[in-house]
């Protein structure tokens, strides 16, 4: 589930700094305008992820054209937030399936746990 906000990208004494003026304190930076918008990315995605984590409403996007970008320039970053909560910790899951099946993926030593997780992660993206 990729999301995206609007960016406010300034220049910095040669390098570059980024805010993101619907997410309260969430900032970055970069030696390059590519570097700042890439570490941008990581910040929107670890920033949205620890707001869905603490079951915390994500406020709206505001149109980039709206945005004030007063001594840089707007641009959109987009992130995927739920690739940063992969590093939570594990919950136990019992499942059921047909006899053939298990005994088939056995046989072929499929990890049922990995199955599922990239099952699961490609159904919610």
């Amino acid at each position: 589930m990729k999301m995206a906000f609007p960016a406010i990208i300034h220049p910095d004494d040669g390098r570059f700094w980024v805010e993101f003026p619907d997410l309260d304190g969430c900032f970055s930076d970069g030696d390059t305008i590519a570097d700042a918008a890439s570490n941008a990315e990581e910040a929107l995605g670890a920033y949205l992820c620890s707001l869905m984590e603490r079951d915390i409403p994500i406020p709206a996007a505001s149109d980039i054209r709206t945005v004030d970008a007063d001594d840089g320039f707007t641009s959109i970053i987009v992130s995927e937030p739920l690739a940063y909560m992969k590093s939570t910790k594990s919950v136990k899951k019992t499942l059921t399936i047909p006899e053939w099946l298990n005994a088939a993926a056995e046989k072929r030593h499929i990890n049922f746990s990995s199955v599922l997780q990239q099952a699961l992660i490609s159904v919610i993206e």
